[in-house]
């Protein structure tokens, strides 16, 4: 299923945020309505939207403060804010982009050039969702197509799996945390454990098939994805046995 883009809309005017929301929708965007700062804030902590459009001018506290804020916090600092204000003119232009607004629209606009601005800030911020193919070995990944396929054999494997391989694959041979895969393959969710990697890197082996050992998990460190995988060494007693030097039974 396409992604729908995420916005949410902190605006203090219901027929303005409706006319946004109205709009969003029927341009393939999931619109989320906040009248003002606190219902905002409680928005973003359950979920990171993709783009905010933040009205300057808000009951309580300001839409230049909640964007000073949201730029200062780790979790909220990379979100696109574009700022909506009647309040046009360069002074505010410029304190509005210092606030670390992404871009600026002023009062009133069309439902055009809105959309256009938006869809703009997600293309600058949006460099992992780039198509375009991707291979290490004979894994090869399609991030147009989304197909994924291990000598010439296609795999298929769930959405989450496919964002997970995707992001291991554009950074081969590194190691990464749990915490670095959590922020960066499901980075618009808030209140998910660490072991949900391991269930998902679990499924994505599973999902590889014979491409699975690429998948490396290094102990104290996280996971890595690799072209030369290490042989597992064998531990079963059999295999001990196996690897035994042999006695002779020559002994009468």
């Amino acid at each position: 299923m396409k992604h729908m883009p995420r916005v949410l809309i902190v605006e203090d005017e219901p027929a303005i945020a409706e006319l946004l929301a109205v709009n969003l929708r029927h341009s393939g965007f999931q619109p989320t309505w906040a009248m003002d700062s606190v219902t905002a804030q409680v928005e973003l902590d359950a979920v990171l939207p993709d783009v905010i459009l933040l009205d300057w001018m808000l009951p309580g506290e300001s839409g230049l403060s909640l964007a000073r804020k949201w730029r200062a916090d780790p979790r909220t600092k990379a979100v696109p804010i574009i700022m909506l204000t009647a309040r046009g003119d360069e002074h505010d232009r410029v304190a509005g982009l210092d606030a670390g607004a992404d871009d600026y629209i002023a009062k009133p606009f069309s439902t055009k050039e809105m959309l256009a601005r938006i869809r703009a800030v997600l293309r600058r911020r949006a460099p992992e969702q780039a198509g375009g193919s991707v291979q290490i070995g004979a894994l090869l990944l399609d991030s147009s197509t989304h197909r994924v396929s291990f000598e010439g054999q296609p795999l298929k494997m769930g959405p989450t799996e496919f964002k997970l391989l995707h992001y291991l694959m554009q950074h081969a041979e590194r190691v990464h945390s749990r915490s670095q895969l959590l922020d960066r393959v499901w980075g618009d969710h808030v209140f998910i454990e660490e072991r949900t990697v391991d269930v998902h890197v679990k499924r994505l082996r599973e999902a590889l098939g014979a491409a699975g050992p690429m998948v490396e998990t290094v102990r104290g460190a996280g996971y890595r994805i690799t072209a030369q995988p290490v042989a597992p060494a064998p531990t079963t007693r059999a295999a001990r046995v196996a690897q035994a030097p042999s006695t002779s039974a020559s002994a009468s």
